[in-house]
């Protein structure tokens, strides 16, 4: 069989069985056995065992589950109520007022979660009922917080940063420091829309609240002193060289359990809990990852991403146009798979061609990272549409229909580090110095 033929049967096999309701992780190692028993020499049970335990005792994720912990801990206090308090003062001078709070919440616990559907559901749970019960549109409300929750995969310590570090052999700390600057970019577009959006709408915006003196916004202000120490520690022990990715989530975890102790929220119950969702969330990636490992490995011993790199390359295809057809089939994708699953399932194939591009793999992993984001609030699997339409009870169309405007502001944020990609680059570049 070609090797058309073989891309053919391992797709259609690899739908078949996501269709019929099997675990993702266990879907990628079936259809990995079924491509190395069919078309390989190697024994398939013998690769997969090897392959599997080696992705799972790979001391560079290690800051996964630690970051998830530290995630799971933060989301179980009154960390996001306390940003609240500390930000909405500091928000109302600003055309748009109080929505500013959905993207500047989300981008400071984004620096503290690493999960886009964590910053969504924690900022959410504060802001949308104060929003409400101040006059806020819904819409826009909703929209605004769809759009700036997926700034969790973007602001480091980012979980999706891990996988794909992982899964391209490239730096995490070297990731981490190139997602700062994009992050705050694409926080500043969406404000910069709210704003926009203030000043055409300006009936819909509800009046301000009394005026406070800078003396009372100073003591609201020092509701945000806990999680801007914790960004300091974990992020400042990154790119100070202090510690690596793995020991910085160590940090974040034992700052996240002083957090809740200092607020009171840390409890036998709540610290069991936290564990728990971080084990079950952990096991889960980790599971994916597995059977991603195994799939990557025999897809090599087939041949097929050497195949894939060298047809693409046959095309004659510009920079340009190779990574807007990517960023068409990581959108597409999207539709059906979550983020972490889209990306280990592709690197092993991806990768290659790319690299055959010359394309740099820390702007590489960035860009992946964004058009992820974008897949995230593109129906009918948006991780993040349905996060809100758990929260909300609105339609999942109506969701994805109000977010539209801040999915577009991604592709301008991609569009942007593609003429610029300095944005991406400088900062590690200039850390490496």
């Amino acid at each position: 069989m070609n090797d058309i033929g073989i891309t053919i049967l391992l797709v259609v096999a690899l739908f078949l069985i996501l269709g019929s309701g099997v675990w993702i992780g266990l879907t990628l190692s079936g259809v990995a056995w079924i491509g190395m028993q069919l078309f390989s020499s190697r024994p398939a049970g013998d690769a997969m065992a090897v392959t599997i335990w080696g992705s799972a005792s790979s001391w560079t994720l290690t800051a996964l589950p630690l970051f998830v912990w530290m995630g799971e801990i933060l989301f179980r206090t009154r960390l996001s109520q306390d940003m609240f308090r500390g930000l909405a003062p500091w928000m109302q001078a600003l055309p748009g007022r109080l929505l500013h709070v959905n993207v500047a919440g989300c981008a400071i616990f984004a620096a503290v979660s690493g999960s886009s559907a964590a910053t969504c559901a924690t900022i959410g749970k504060m802001s949308l009922p104060e929003l409400a019960r101040r006059g806020y549109p819904d819409g826009i409300a909703i929209g605004s917080l769809a759009g700036a929750g997926t700034l969790g995969l973007l602001i480091p310590p980012s979980i999706i940063m891990i996988v794909y570090g992982v899964s391209a052999e490239v730096s995490i700390a070297q990731l981490f420091i190139a997602g700062v600057v994009p992050g705050l970019m694409l926080a500043l577009l969406f404000s910069g829309y709210l704003m926009v959006w203030a000043w055409r709408n300006p009936a819909r915006v509800p009046p301000p609240d009394p005026p406070l003196p800078l003396g009372a916004k100073l003591r609201e202000a020092r509701h945000l002193i806990p999680v801007i120490l914790l960004i300091a520690a974990v992020l400042g022990s990154i790119y100070g060289g202090i510690a690596t990715a793995t020991e910085a989530a160590a940090i974040g975890v034992v700052g996240a359990l002083a957090i809740s102790a200092a607020q009171g929220s840390l409890t036998w119950h709540t610290f069991k809990e936290s564990l728990l969702g971080g084990t079950r969330l952990y096991c889960m990636i980790a599971l994916i990852l597995a059977g991603a490992a195994f799939l990557t490995l025999s897809m090599g011993y087939i041949g097929l991403p050497r195949h894939l790199a060298e047809w693409i390359a046959s095309l004659g295809l510009t920079q340009f146009e190779l990574l807007l057809a990517l960023m068409l089939f990581y959108i597409l994708l999207g539709c059906f798979l979550d983020g972490i699953s889209m990306v280990v399932l592709t690197m092993g194939v991806i990768l290659p061609t790319v690299q055959k591009a010359g394309i740099d793999p820390i702007w590489f992993g960035i860009f992946v990272v964004l058009v992820v984001e974008m897949a995230q609030i593109t129906p009918p699997v948006g991780f993040n549409l349905f996060v809100l339409q758990g929260m909300t009870q609105r339609d999942i169309g109506w969701i994805a229909r109000v977010t539209l405007p801040f999915f577009i502001l991604m592709a301008a944020a991609v569009g942007l580090i593609y003429v610029v990609p300095e944005i991406v680059t400088a900062l590690p570049a200039h850390m490496r110095r």
